[in-house]
């Protein structure tokens, strides 16, 4: 059979998290992040809805606006900048 092609193939290491969400990644959801400041791009893979790609995980990104309850995240790929829609699950603040 030829090898899969899917959006997370190659990441069973990479998106392996055990246990359920605690209290201190609830408080992590509930932050403000502000237009200008840095975020980390740390996939969590407990949460699959809005889950970036996996070459975004570990990015460094620049918070450019909210969009609803997620965020608008600018971030370097190659000699270029993507914009992401990413949801809080997803980033930590620097």
């Amino acid at each position: 059979m030829p090898q899969s092609k899917g959006y997370r193939v190659k990441t069973r290491r990479l998106l392996t998290r055990k246990g359920n969400p605690g209290f201190s990644d609830k408080l992590l959801r509930l932050r403000e992040l502000k237009p200008g400041d840095k975020v980390l791009i740390y996939i969590d893979p407990r949460f699959h809805k809005g889950m970036p790609h996996r070459r975004y995980h570990g990015k460094i990104g620049i918070v450019q606006k909210r969009r609803g309850r997620a965020f608008e995240i600018d971030v370097g790929k190659g000699d270029k900048i993507v914009r992401l829609i990413v949801p809080p699950e997803h980033l930590r603040p620097l």
